[in-house]
């Protein structure tokens, strides 16, 4: 009888245990309806500018945030695991759950090369970078209202006057990383921007060590030297290289990653109100409003029909248009990686980024035909392999911690 009771106590704690111990689970948001987007078709006697016309466009091959959430501080973006996002999802099985996942995945890629083939036509005819991203971010803001009006995705709890004060150094960091993008996307070749973004991982060991102490083991040291070495031999030898592109790509490195660590350092201590998507949606709205007054004082009203007139930009539909597709595919593949980071692990989210740079890439080469070097080739392909070992090695860090924190 004695040993019979002693079983069932066992047996009561074991299930006491098990229920003390599960964590509550993120509700997932329900994807934005895709509006399917025209192809790239540019008339080809339409000129934005007399001497820098916009070309016919080849069908844009499938494919590709930063990302902005702490859940991406394990890529990029590349989008950080954010205070929404502080559990981080465990992988999910089914064939249901892979199929989704799959077809997110395909919309990621798609979307972000999209933008940027829409964006450098855009920045080939309208060679306005922080005017441009403001617009972006309007678009973005008005379609995050939208969602939120439609009910596709619950708003956030409190004030958002609240959460956006909360969340103010992260969107001064992202309004700026983005800035530095487009400047970059701007200056040179679509490839080569990306190229040297594949440095995102080396500014996210450095920082981190920096401002939270985190010490990186040897094996992630490791992974840093082909591709700071792969970033190094393909800018000697890139054909579009101008300062500007080279610095304003690395300023972006730099800010997308002290967003990854300001998102770990200070939104931890928020209420857990924002997730991944009302804290993505929140911060492209103040970045609007942060970056608006600014491009007016660099660029003037360069936006409206006179301005453009007088600038000698002959279509000026042709413009909004562009504008408003690289708009929607900004704020869509981002959006679309905030669900994928919904679903999947940070570093799984970061091998996807490292994949997805490398479609980017291959196919603003064969949209734009930019002329590449062999040796151009090789550097871009060592960094884009030192990311991928770069992945791997956190995947196996956190198998390896995870049995430890149990």
């Amino acid at each position: 009888m004695t040993a019979t009771l002693g079983l069932s106590s066992q047996r009561a704690a074991a299930l006491g245990a098990c229920s003390g111990s599960v964590r509550p689970v993120l509700c997932r948001a329900r994807p934005v309806g895709a509006t399917k987007l025209p192809q790239p078709l540019l008339d080809s006697h339409a000129q934005l500018r007399p001497a820098a016309p916009l070309r016919r466009a080849p069908s844009v091959l499938p494919g590709r945030r930063s990302v902005l959430t702490v859940a991406q501080a394990a890529p990029a973006s590349g989008s950080v695991v954010a205070a929404a996002a502080a559990e981080e999802p465990k992988e999910q099985g089914g064939i249901g759950q892979t199929l989704t996942l799959g077809i997110l995945f395909g919309l990621w890629y798609l979307f972000n090369i999209q933008f940027n083939i829409y964006n450098k036509q855009l920045l080939k005819g309208f060679p306005y970078p922080v005017t441009i991203t403001a617009f972006q971010f309007l678009v973005g803001g008005l379609l995050a209202c939208a969602m939120w009006l439609t009910r596709l995705h619950k708003k956030a709890e409190g004030s958002f006057v609240e959460n956006a004060v909360s969340v103010s150094p992260l969107a001064v960091v992202h309004t700026l990383g983005n800035t530095l993008t487009n400047i970059s996307l701007g200056a040179v070749a679509v490839s080569f921007t990306h190229t040297i973004k594949a440095l995102e991982p080396m500014f996210s060991v450095l920082l981190s060590a920096l401002f939270l102490g985190d010490k990186p083991s040897l094996p992630v040291v490791l992974t840093l030297l082909p591709i700071i070495g792969g970033v190094v031999l393909a800018s000697t030898a890139e054909l579009s290289f101008t300062w500007k592109g080279f610095l304003s790509a690395m300023g972006s490195n730099v800010t997308f990653q002290s967003r990854n660590v300001l998102s770990k350092k200070f939104m931890g201590k928020g209420k857990g109100s924002l997730d991944n998507i009302n804290l993505f949606s929140t911060i492209t709205i103040i970045s609007f409003f942060l970056l608006a007054p600014i491009a007016l004082l660099v660029d003037g009203p360069v936006f409206m029909p006179a301005a453009m007139a007088a600038r000698g930009v002959a279509d000026t539909a042709l413009v909004y248009q562009r504008a408003l597709l690289s708009a929607v595919c900004f704020h869509a593949y981002q959006q679309v990686s905030y669900m994928i980071l919904q679903r999947v692990s940070p570093v799984t989210h970061s091998i996807g980024n490292s994949v997805k740079r490398v479609v980017v890439i291959a196919s603003s080469i064969l949209v734009f035909r930019n002329p590449v070097t062999q040796q151009n080739l090789v550097g871009t392909a060592i960094a884009l392999a030192g990311v991928f070992a770069y992945s791997q090695v956190k995947r196996g860090a956190g198998k390896a911690a995870a049995p430890k924190a149990e």
